[in-house]
């Protein structure tokens, strides 16, 4: 069975690029016309449980009021959840009590899930108060990168860290994202065009973005997994870097640090709603010449992804639409 899933999964790889080199040109006009990839906004709104009154939702133009979001993305994700959860905001609390600046929020997105996801959020939102914890409900699952775009546009942070519900990166990592944004802010601050004497400048306002990276385990995980699977790696990491040019070697980490002004630039003209935002991210970062570092972070498998070889054809697929809707003009920059 081993050998006939290996070959399943290749043939499944094969059969996806061809159509990706062929005909992604055609389809996607034909995808353009029946699906609108303009962003039409309904209205985020934070309801407190606890009063159940409707909270003022900020937007991602709006001042800062916070130090730092995380923006988490849920789908059926009773289970693993409250874990990661709880990791979270102990970190947090105990960075808060220590440093008495430090103010933080979390922002859930439950991205259509079927079971407990919502009734998980919202008890942490009644036990850490509305103020530091909020949720939004996208209603049905529309896919993690539009679950994503919706909680940076919707976050009050300087900075904006987006991470997995799985809790598979240590949320302490943050800090190393956080020490190379703060080293390049204040140096862009302090020798770029801007006046240094300006103290309304902020951090917040130079645009910059840190992407937690396994790269350093890739070794560890080619001697580990089977030959077929490091060939559909190395073969997505092509397609990857035929469709965003090289320079990030990790680009599917869920632990990315966005300053304000980053956000606001990508975050408002993200189209793809599902696995490959990541890459369109690294494709928009380029675009409009915001700063990318890759940094190690620490990270552990967790049981119960939901990326499986199946995945490929609809990443290749939203590969295709990216790399034709960019090139083409009919994917419009809003600046």
């Amino acid at each position: 069975m081993g050998f006939l899933w290996a070959i399943v999964e290749l043939f499944v790889v094969f059969v996806s690029i061809a159509i990706l080199v062929l005909g992604s040109a055609i389809v996607f006009e034909a995808y353009r016309r029946r699906h609108n990839h303009t962003h039409v906004e309904a209205p985020a709104i934070f309801e407190d449980p606890t009063s159940l009154k409707e909270v003022p939702c900020p937007y991602i133009f709006d001042p800062a009021e916070k130090y730092i979001s995380l923006i988490i993305p849920a789908f059926n994700e009773e289970h693993r959840l409250p874990g990661a959860l709880d990791e979270t905001m102990n970190y947090l609390q105990q960075r808060a009590a220590k440093d008495k600046s430090f103010s933080y929020e979390v922002v859930i997105i439950d991205d259509g899930s079927a079971d407990g996801t919502k009734r998980v959020a919202f008890d942490f939102v009644r036990k850490y108060t509305v103020d530091n914890v909020r949720v939004i409900l996208l209603g049905r699952n529309h896919g993690k990168g539009e679950a994503i775009r919706k909680g940076m546009l919707h976050s009050r942070g300087e900075l904006l860290l987006m991470l997995d519900a799985d809790g598979a990166t240590k949320v302490d990592d943050l800090e190393k994202l956080e020490k190379q944004i703060h080293a390049v802010a204040r140096k862009e601050l302090h020798f770029g065009h801007a006046a240094a004497s300006d103290s309304s400048l902020r951090i917040s306002d130079v645009p910059v973005a840190a992407f937690g990276s396994r790269a350093h385990m890739e070794e560890k995980a080619l001697a580990t997994r089977k030959w077929y699977r490091n060939f559909l790696m190395k073969g997505f990491h092509v397609v990857v870097l035929l469709a965003a040019g090289p320079g990030i070697r990790d680009t599917q980490c869920g632990f990315k640090m966005f300053t304000r002004a980053a956000a606001r630039k990508l975050f408002t003209n993200i189209r793809l709603k599902r696995w490959c935002f990541d890459v369109e991210v690294v494709y928009l970062c380029k675009l409009f010449g915001i700063p990318i570092f890759e940094i190690s972070v620490n990270w552990s498998e967790i049981p119960g992804s939901k990326v499986n070889p199946l995945s490929i054809p609809n990443m290749l697929w939203e590969l295709a639409l990216m790399s034709v809707g960019y090139r083409t003009g009919m994917w419009q920059i809003c600046t």
